[in-house]
Parts: structure tokens; sequence; C-alpha cells
């Protein structure tokens, strides 16, 4: 009898461990810190996901598990308002020992290549942004200077990232983390460059080899097949601008017919013997205001003396477009699709251009200096045209 007690208590025992979910375990300690409670979590798609807590005890020390994932995912640890990014693949063990008060920055890694990675790629992301913030209070640049050494900044930026991190392993959860690095609140790299796409490409392949059922990889393959499908298409834009840049040296204006706020269609030919000051805006952009507000002491100052705006609003939302141009005393219409801006090769907005009394194209923006300097020569002599 007793032989059989045993023999079933054995059975439960196994039974009860048998049921016992597969964990990871992140640990470590944290010099300069004592009784707070830090928190594990796992970065989701759909968001921040609390997995374990704990108190961080008297000698610095802590202990967090979670359930070990199916395929390679991404966590952090919180303490207030830092965090450290983990990553994990299975069952492992990950030790962190970190120092206050910068622990986000001050710590080393053991037991995980991905975690020591992702690591590296964090505190790259943080001298990046510090290098960002030099040039941007940089007075000795002007803000030409300013936009080329950002841009010469990203792209080698990326350029190194996407050879020492995506490429080299792109089935890992550090490569997936690469990826998704952030700038200012913007991805650094983009679906719809071309350049960067082939690297959306590359991780995602093997993801979708390796980590099949990962919703992970299902978002990389849908964001992949957008990027492609945005480059093909921003490749056509291209080409429509080009044959339209041609297109305005050729005829010397092109026709606008659009509608504006009353859903009346206005042209440009319509206002022939004005001057007119093409305007392409997005009303959406923080630049918008002081935008408007030049506009308005340009109108104010020549309306009189023959000029008249003919602003064309690109915004997506029509509803949101119409609040911001009801009161404006200028011809304003509406283009969602942005046919007009490819038409005049728009490539960034706000973008503008002169037209003289005679309907002709006489300048854009970057062959004037000064802008106003311009519209008074074209008002004093309704003859002129682009030298």
């Amino acid at each position: 009898m007793k032989k059989i007690a045993i023999t079933a208590l054995a059975a439960l025992v196994f039974a009860a461990c048998s049921d016992q979910k597969p964990t990871f375990t992140v640990e470590g300690t944290i010099d300069g810190v004592k009784d707070t409670t830090i928190y594990l979590y796992n970065n989701a798609l759909s968001g921040a996901v609390k997995v374990d807590s704990a108190k961080i005890g008297e000698d610095g020390t802590f202990t967090l598990k979670g359930e070990a994932p199916k395929d390679p995912e991404l966590y952090c640890i919180n303490l207030g308002n830092q965090i450290i990014y983990v990553g994990i693949d299975s069952t492992e063990t990950v030790t962190i020992h970190a120092k206050a008060p910068n622990i986000a920055r001050d710590y080393e890694v053991e037991g995980s290549v991905n975690t020591q990675k992702i690591k590296e790629l964090s505190l790259k992301q943080q001298d990046l942004r510090a290098r960002v913030i030099a040039i941007q209070n940089n007075l000795d640049l002007n803000r030409e200077q300013i936009t080329v050494a950002l841009q010469q900044l990203v792209d080698a930026y990326k350029v190194e990232i996407a050879n020492d991190y995506i490429y080299e392993n792109p089935a890992s959860i550090y490569a997936y983390f690469a990826l998704f690095q952030t700038l200012g609140g913007y991805n650094l790299f983009d679906r719809s460059n071309q350049q960067d796409v082939r690297a959306f490409a590359a991780v995602a392949t093997s993801w979708d080899t390796f980590h099949p059922e990962s919703e992970r990889t299902k978002h990389l393959h849908n964001t992949t097949i957008k990027g492609m499908n945005d480059t093909r298409q921003q490749a056509a834009r291209e080409m429509m601008a080009a044959e339209a840049a041609t297109k305005v040296e050729a005829t010397g204006l092109i026709e606008l017919e659009l509608p504006d706020v009353s859903g009346h269609t206005r042209t440009l030919t319509e206002l022939n013997g004005k001057v007119v000051l093409l305007d392409f805006h997005m009303f959406g952009m923080k630049e918008s205001a002081a935008r408007i507000l030049s506009l308005r002491d340009l109108y104010a100052k020549y309306h009189a003396q023959g000029l008249e705006i003919y602003q064309v609003g690109l915004d997506e939302n029509e509803h949101f477009w119409k609040q911001q141009t009801e009161s404006l005393p200028w011809i304003c219409v509406y283009d969602p699709s942005a046919q007009s801006a490819l038409h005049y090769n728009v490539q960034n907005v706000p973008e503008y251009f002169l037209i003289d009394r005679n309907s002709q194209l006489y300048k854009r923006s970057t062959q004037m200096k000064d802008v106003e300097a311009e519209i008074r020569a074209l008002l004093a002599n309704p003859t002129s045209s682009a030298k």
C-alpha cells in the first residue's frame, strides 16, 4: 500500500513538473540602488506588456523571470524612467550589472549575444542623438550647412548599422532592433528608401525562413512589401517629375485647374495680367504657421498693386485643409493627389514659383535670394521675364 502511494505521489510530481512552462531569467546587480522595484516588460508589437517585477535587494541584486518565447523576442527592464533592452531567444539566463544613476548607459551584459549587440546599438543611437544636437546648435553653420551635415551623419550611421548588425545576422532579434531604431520620433531606416528596403528585405527573408510563425515576421513581411511598392511608386513619380520639368521648360507654364474651398475650379491662366506667387503647401507641417504669416505680409503689401497668391494645399485631410484656409484672403485650391506638384517637379514643401503678368513662369524658389524684391521688380515691369 505504501509503495503504491509513493508511486502515485511521484506520478503527480512528474505531472506537475511537466506542466511547468520553460522560462528565461534576467538577473544581476544595480550599484547605487536598493529597496526599489524593477520591472520586466515584453516590447510586443501591440505595446509594452508587463511580465514580472521584483524588489532590488539591499546588496543591489535582482531576479526577473518570464515565459520563454517560441521565437526571438524583445524585452526591457525598467527602473524609473530608464530602460535596458534585452533580446531573448529561448530559456537563457541574461546577467546585467548596472550602475546608477545612468543605468541605461553604464551597464555590462553576460550570457546573451543578442543583448550585448542591442546594448551596442543603444549606445550608438544615444551618441548619434548627441551628435545631431551638436550640429543643430553649431552657430558657425547656416541652415543649409546644418541640413547637409545632418544628412551625411545619418547616412554614414545607417551604412555602419546595416553592415555591422543587420546584414551580419538578419535572423537575430538585434538585427530587428537595429532596423527599427528611431531619431526624433522617425525611423532611421525608411521603407520608402530603395537602399533601406534592401535591409528590410534581408531581415524579412531570414525571419520568414527561421521564424515563420512569429508576429514580428508577419510585421516585417508586410512592411517590406509596402516599402517595395512605395519605392516603385516613388520611381514612377520621379520619372513623371522629370518629364514635367522638361515640359515646364518647353511651355513656360503648366496650367492648373483645381477646386477652391467653395468647390469652384480656379486656374492659373485666369490670373493673366497679375504677378502670381504659386505656392505648394501642407498645413500639417510644423513650419506652416510661420509660412502663412510671411505670405500674409506679402499679400497685404502687394495685392493692391497686382500680386495674387495661388496656393495649392497638398494635405490628405480635406476637412483639416478647409479649416486652415477658410480665413485666408488669397486663392486656396486643393490637390490631395499631389499631381500638380509632380507637374512642377516639387520634391519638398513648402515650394513656390513666381509667374509674371503674361502668365509666363518666371523663377522657382531656388533661383531667388529675395522673393519680395523679385515681386517688386515684376510689379514694376509687367513685361519682365526670367533671364
